[in-house]
């Protein structure tokens, strides 16, 4: 079956190179978003509880190892579409767990509650983008789907630059997107926004997936579409919050 995904981790093409008797399901998707999260969020505890535990600096060592890990891993799943990609998908979950559990922690020891606060947010953020879909407020539409992922793209070129340039000393930064001025708190609400409407590709994706009988193993890309939007958001929201506090205390 062919079908174009709105996926943003997703190519085009998807279904070309996946084959399946058994279609997706509600009840299917919903297990397997429950594995994906309950994976990563498990993690994430493990880690804080570690670096409280033992040493603080395994909050930084997490944070390093489990993003980069976790990013490779997002484009080895894209660009190579495996026919079982489970392991994969359940290797992003465990480092990304790491990822989250390290960067918490340290948005948390320098302002107390925020990964409370990140945590309620995104799932507001995740609740109310639901509404919206449900009730067709908003619709994925192709122009839709065209430009959030033109955003996404954007907004991932402005974050490599960013990361590249980190390594040379002295060097340009690109302005604002780290600064707690009222400019980079724009910027942060800007990219958190496009993150919430990729959110609107996730839905649509299993929901016709659903619809279209597609193989089962698109449950497992739907969950792991959705948990990477909802990572995303949750940092885009640490980093807002925490501009907002440094510019209150």
């Amino acid at each position: 079956m062919a079908y174009n995904t709105s996926n943003p981790v997703l190519s085009n093409k998807f279904w070309s190179n996946i084959e399946g008797h058994e279609s997706m399901s509600y009840e299917g998707t919903m297990q397997k978003i429950g594995i994906m999260f309950g994976t990563t969020v498990l993690f994430a505890a493990l880690t804080a509880y570690a670096a409280i535990a033992i040493n603080m600096n395994l909050a930084m060592a997490a944070m390093i190892i489990g993003g980069i890990t976790g990013f490779i891993l997002v484009l080895i799943l894209v660009f190579s579409r495996p026919k079982n990609p489970v392991p994969l998908m359940l290797s992003y979950a465990v480092f990304e767990g790491l990822f989250v559990g390290g960067v918490s922690l340290i948005f948390e020891q320098m302002y107390s509650g925020i990964v409370f606060q990140a945590a309620v947010g995104t799932m507001c953020i995740v609740g109310a983008m639901y509404g919206l879909y449900a009730t067709r407020i908003i619709k994925a539409t192709p122009m839709f789907q065209k430009v959030v992922m033109s955003l996404v793209m954007g907004i991932m070129l402005l974050y490599v630059v960013s990361f590249i340039l980190s390594f040379i000393p002295g060097s340009f930064q690109v302005p604002f997107l780290h600064s707690s001025g009222p400019i980079g708190i724009l910027l942060t609400l800007f990219i958190l926004g496009v993150a919430s409407l990729c959110l609107i590709l996730d839905f649509n994706f299993i929901e016709t997936g659903i619809q279209q009988q597609t193989p089962k193993v698109g449950e497992w890309w739907g969950a792991f579409g959705l948990l990477v939007t909802v990572i995303w958001i949750y940092i885009e929201m640490l980093r807002l919050l925490s501009k907002v506090r440094s510019n209150l205390d």
